[in-house]
């Protein structure tokens, strides 16, 4: 299937290129979710109309993830868990968690979906992470697990 993105999509595309996608995903994601267009001669005259539009709004959310990117640098979770005395945590911890605890501490919406954990977090320690706040936009996040007192 191809669309036409009306947004900067991570490892797919920029605004206004047309890109082939399964079937499955330009359906149920991008099209239902406004991400995209079909190209057809009506969508594409009228993305024309619009690109200058959709660019501006573009580079507003960037710049609104830029300031959430510099908040989040400054950021160190904790996360209290019930440790073994190996070091290996009872089950491990989940994306959830670490969406309350971005929220408790730093006071910014992030959802689960924008976090970006290189492997199960299965241990005591610290760890860094990837919250993934717009397409050209990522900030890098300290975690500390520790034991639950």
């Amino acid at each position: 299937m191809k669309v036409i993105l009306l947004e900067n999509i991570k490892k797919l595309g920029t605004i206004g290129q047309k890109v082939n996608v399964k079937d499955g995903f330009g359906r149920n994601y991008l099209l239902k979710k406004g991400k995209a267009l079909l190209p057809t001669k009506e969508n594409i005259a009228h993305f024309e109309t619009k690109k200058a539009e959709i660019i501006k709004k573009n580079e507003i959310e960037k710049n609104k993830a830029i300031e959430i990117s510099e908040k989040l640098k400054a950021v160190k979770i904790t996360v209290r868990k019930e440790i073994m005395e190996n070091g290996n945590l009872y089950g491990s911890v989940t994306i959830k968690e670490i969406c309350s605890e971005i929220i408790n501490s730093s006071k910014v919406e992030i959802k689960p979906e924008q976090i970006e954990l290189p492997a199960n977090i299965k241990s005591k320690g610290e760890y860094k992470f990837l919250v993934n706040l717009h397409a050209e936009v990522q900030s890098e996040v300290l975690l500390e697990v520790v034991p639950k007192e």
